[in-house]
C-alpha cells in the first residue's frame, strides 16, 4: 500500500462585523472597566446584552450596569491550553452570573487547579492592562473571597469614543489526510501526471478521486491517468485581490474537465486575457518549478471543443 500522506493544515480569516446601539455600548463599558447588561421588559438583565428579547423578540434598549463580581455556576477543567486562549497555563473555564445579571456567560478562571474550582464559588474580574474594546479586555475571572457586591455608580452605557466595529480572527488548526485515493492523486503530481479513479459500476472516472463513487456508492480503485489537456466548461472572473495570493486581479478560475475525465476540476487559467477565456476554451497546465502541481492552465492553440462533447460536465 502507498504512505498515505497527512500535513498540518491552517485555516484562517479575520471576520469584519459593525456593532448595533448595545453591542457597542457593551464593548466601550469593557474598555472602561464596567459591564453593561440589558433589562428585558419583565424585568430580567442579560449579561452580555442582546438587541431582542429572546422570549418575546422584542427591541431592548435599557441598558444597567452589573458588578464584576459574580459566582460560578458550572465549570471545566482546561489542562493543556491552545493558543490564542485567555491564559498559558491551566485553567477553568466557567460560566458566570455576575452579580445583578440574570444570565451566565463563559470566560476563563485562573486557579491553582480543580480542586480550587466549584460551582457556587465566588469570582471577580480580573481585567486586562491594556484594553481596546473587545471580550478580551476581561483578561479573565479570579476568586474573590468576598460576598459583597462593590458599589456601582450606575453606568448608563454612554460613553465618549465609541467602539462601531470588530475585527474577529477565525483560524482553525488541523492535520489533514487527504486518504489513500488522493494520496495517489497528490504523488502522482510530482510525477507532473494527474490521475482519477474509475467506477467499477458506472465506469466513470473521477478526478481528484474519492475512494469511492459518489453516484453509485462503490469504492473505486482502478487508478486511470487523464489530460494532460481538458476544456473549460464555466469559469469566473476574479476581481478581489486574495491575501498572501501574488497574483494580479483580474484573473479567471474556470472548471476544466481533463480529457478522459468525467468530472471537472478547478484551476486558474493564465497565459491569456482575461476577457478572452471561454467556454469549450482548450487547455493544458503549467507546472510549478519542482512539478509539484499545475501553477495553472494556459491555451494549446488547439479549436475550442464543440458544447455536445462537455454539456454534462458544466
Amino acid at each position: 500500500m502507498p504512505e498515505v500522506l497527512k500535513a498540518p493544515l491552517v485555516v484562517e480569516f479575520p471576520f469584519t462585523r459593525s456593532l448595533g446601539p448595545v453591542q457597542s455600548a457593551f464593548l466601550t463599558g469593557l474598555r472602561e472597566r464596567v459591564v453593561l447588561g440589558v433589562k428585558t421588559g419583565d424585568g430580567r438583565t442579560l449579561v452580555p446584552p442582546v438587541e431582542y428579547d429572546p422570549v418575546t423578540s422584542e427591541e431592548i434598549r435599557n441598558l444597567v450596569e452589573v458588578a464584576p463580581t459574580g459566582t460560578v455556576t458550572t465549570w471545566a477543567w482546561n489542562h493543556a491550553p491552545r493558543r490564542g486562549q485567555p491564559l498559558d497555563t491551566p485553567f477553568a473555564w466557567v460560566m458566570v452570573k455576575l452579580d445583578g445579571a440574570d444570565t451566565s456567560f463563559l470566560h476563563a478562571l485562573d486557579a491553582s487547579g480543580p480542586d480550587a474550582v466549584y460551582t457556587g464559588m465566588r469570582v471577580r474580574i480580573r481585567w486586562a492592562e491594556e484594553r481596546s474594546g473587545a471580550i478580551t479586555d476581561i483578561a479573565c475571572f479570579e476568586p474573590y473571597d468576598n460576598l459583597e457586591t462593590p458599589e456601582l455608580a450606575g453606568h448608563d452605557g454612554q460613553f465618549e469614543d465609541m467602539v462601531t466595529g470588530i475585527v474577529a480572527p477565525a483560524r482553525l488548526d488541523y492535520t489533514y489526510s487527504p486518504g489513500r485515493a488522493q494520496s495517489g492523486y497528490i504523488n502522482a503530481l510530482s510525477d507532473r501526471r494527474i490521475v482519477g479513479e474509475r467506477c467499477p459500476s458506472c465506469r466513470k472516472v473521477y478526478v481528484p478521486p474519492r475512494g469511492a463513487c459518489p453516484t453509485c456508492g462503490v469504492a473505486t480503485v482502478e487508478e486511470v491517468e487523464v489530460g494532460p489537456g481538458g476544456t473549460v466548461t464555466t469559469y469566473c472572473i476574479v476581481n478581489i485581490k486574495a491575501k498572501n495570493l501574488d497574483i494580479e486581479v483580474p484573473y479567471v478560475y474556470g472548471h476544466i474537465a481533463l480529457d478522459g475525465a468525467d468530472l471537472a476540476l478547478h484551476g486558474r487559467i493564465g497565459g491569456i486575457p482575461y476577457d478572452q477565456v471561454r467556454m469549450g476554451l482548450r487547455v493544458e497546465p503549467v507546472w510549478t518549478d519542482g512539478g509539484r502541481y499545475p501553477d495553472h492552465y494556459r491555451p494549446t492553440g488547439e479549436p475550442d471543443a464543440d458544447y455536445e462533447t462537455y454539456k454534462e460536465l458544466v
